[in-house]
């Protein structure tokens, strides 16, 4: 019988679970292979060459084996490790929550580059950013975009009538945004005129240049709860890093890192493995 050559893919690490006493699974997100679970040998040994190469939100190159049910992680070089992104809890938790996205809604083996590169671009943004809400938020209003969840800004969803800026609702079951007269007779939630605007500007707008848009407190509340509700629209569910945000705001209450926090989850994984 032939032997396989193993495949080459750039990637990013989305997350990893521990396998054995040794080992990890890691999900990988590549531009032509989707997402990909594959193991990393013996990374969690001191000495492992790999262990660097495979930590969640680095891209890199991978070599991938194909073993009896999961593909092999054979070699691995960083291609950007975003030390920002890991120093920061901010930034962290927000690339997180991207990543949890990309996991939750690709399927194994399917290519997916556009995304990919949305995935890509929006973490270098993060990298640099000193406002990492605004940029994990024109991700997600990017990534609604892409996967056909587009919320309608322009008609409303109800009766078609051509949206202006004053008095309309949002809502994200039907799909967008509806007029005043719909939202008056009980449908959707209120759209108050900043936030229908900045929807709008930032369907058009690069992610840099959202980031330098001074945005209210409550209008970011505002902007967040809508772009919520069509995540769980089109995810049918609740995203697991909201969890892990507020987990992380209780231990920073209490003094704990966000390493602690992780490295809770970890043992929580292994707990539920060993079950």
């Amino acid at each position: 019988m032939p032997r396989i050559r193993p495949i080459r893919t750039e990637a990013i690490v989305l997350r990893q679970r521990p396998l054995g006493d040794a080992d990890r699974i890691c999900v990988l997100f590549s531009p032509t292979r989707g997402r990909v679970e594959a193991v990393a040998k013996g990374v969690r040994r001191p000495l492992s060459k790999l262990a660097g190469h495979v930590e969640p939100l680095n891209r890199g190159q991978f070599g991938l084996a194909q073993g009896r049910s999961l593909h092999v992680i054979t070699d691995a070089q960083t291609l950007d490790a975003w030390p920002s992104l890991h120093d920061d809890v901010d930034r962290m938790t927000e690339a997180l929550s991207m990543a949890e996205l990309v996991d939750r809604s690709t399927d194994l083996d399917v290519a997916s580059g556009p995304l990919y590169m949305l995935l890509k671009g929006s973490l270098d943004e993060l990298a640099r950013t000193s406002s990492p809400s605004v940029v994990r938020r024109w991700f997600t209003l990017r990534f609604l975009d892409q996967q056909g969840y587009q919320p309608e800004l322009d008609e409303c969803v109800r009766c078609r009538a051509a949206l202006g800026p004053e008095g309309n609702g949002y809502a994200a079951a039907d799909g967008g945004a509806v007029c005043p007269n719909c939202h008056q007779a009980g449908v959707g939630q209120r759209l108050s005129s900043p936030v229908f605007g900045l929807l709008r500007y930032m369907r058009r707008s690069s992610c840099e240049a959202t980031t330098r848009v001074r945005v209210a407190a409550d209008e970011a509340a505002e902007l967040e709860r809508h772009l919520r509700l069509s995540l769980e629209q089109a995810l049918d569910g609740r995203l697991r890093s909201s969890s892990f945000t507020e987990a992380l705001e209780r231990a920073e209450s209490y003094g704990h890192s966000a390493a602690s926090v992780a490295a809770d989850r970890e043992r929580e994984e292994q707990e539920r493995a060993a079950v």
